[in-house]
This record gives structure tokens, sequence and C-alpha cells, in this order.
């Protein structure tokens, strides 16, 4: 199911009563990407909706049904990304720490370029060590404008956001 948002463009797949995928008209490969069944049903009425209240700002956290298919460390990472806080940012290497692998950086950013189900689970959250907002399937502009509309400050992120202050 389509649905537009404040980034545009956002598609929802829904299989056996549980969200499969969210992705952005921004990511590569949008338009080209097999999304299998893209029905109606409760299951993706609700995923819109909440969605719909999320870019409102009425939302903080999802309540659906998920089914991450991945590997097991990819599961993993995607698990550590839904414990991050609305409004709150960590780097890539505090992810894998918090996965218990705390040399696996690349890895866990590998994991997330790979997270089949954008903003629901926040690998929007993620940056770079040095507050850099690095690595975003659906790219830089829409990783900034998630973290802005959450409101997120981190470390670094004042350099980056000069609109930011800390008054404000």
């Amino acid at each position: 199911m389509d649905t537009e948002t404040p980034i545009g463009l956002v598609r929802v797949v829904e299989e056996d009563g549980a969200i499969t995928r969210v992705d952005m008209a921004t990511s590569k490969g949008f338009e080209r990407r097999a999304w299998g069944q893209r029905g109606s049903s409760a299951t993706l009425e609700a995923a819109v909706e909440q969605l719909a209240e999320y870019f409102a700002g009425a939302r903080t956290a999802f309540e659906l049904p998920l089914r991450l298919a991945g590997t097991a460390f990819q599961r993993q990472a995607w698990q550590a990304l839904c414990a991050i806080p609305f409004g709150q940012t960590r780097s890539y290497a505090e992810q894998a720490r918090a996965v218990g692998r705390p040399t696996a950086t690349r890895a866990i950013g590998a994991a997330n370029g790979r997270n089949p189900i954008a903003i629901i689970v926040p690998c929007h959250r993620v940056i770079g060590s040095d507050g850099s907002l690095t690595g975003y399937a659906g790219g830089e502009p829409v990783k900034r404008w998630l973290l802005d509309h959450e409101g997120a400050q981190r470390r670094a992120q004042l350099a980056l956001w000069p609109e930011v202050t800390a008054t404000s």
C-alpha cells in the first residue's frame, strides 16, 4: 500500500498479517523491487495510519506485527535498532556493542543498510561516531528530516545542524 508522506511516497508491504517491508521512493531501486502482494488489509491500514500519526507528530512508537527476514546477525542488529528511543541516536559502534559485537561496526552498517522496514525499524537513528549522517538508503536529506522531526540531538550534531541550538 502506497502512502504520501512529508518525505515522499512510502510503500508498505504485508504478508500473512505482518509488515514485511516499508520503503521510500527516495531509496535506490524502489521502482524495480518485487513487492509481492500489495492489496489492502487491516494490518496495512494500521501501518499507514500509524505512519501518518508519526509524521503528524502524534506517535513516537509503532505497534505493528513485523516479520524481519534476514540472517541471525541482521535480525539482532534490527532488534537493537528498535531499542533506540524516539528522538535519540546511537553510533554504529554503540549499536555493535549493544549486540555484543564491539568490533563489528561495518557489519552493523551493512545490516542497517539491508533493513527492510524503514522508519518503523529506525535505522535512521544510527549516525557516525563523529555525529555525521552516514549510510541511509533513503538518502541523507531524508535521514536529516526524520532526525529533525524527532528532535534528535547528539554530540557533534549541533555543528552539523547549525539551526539547532542548545536552547531550542
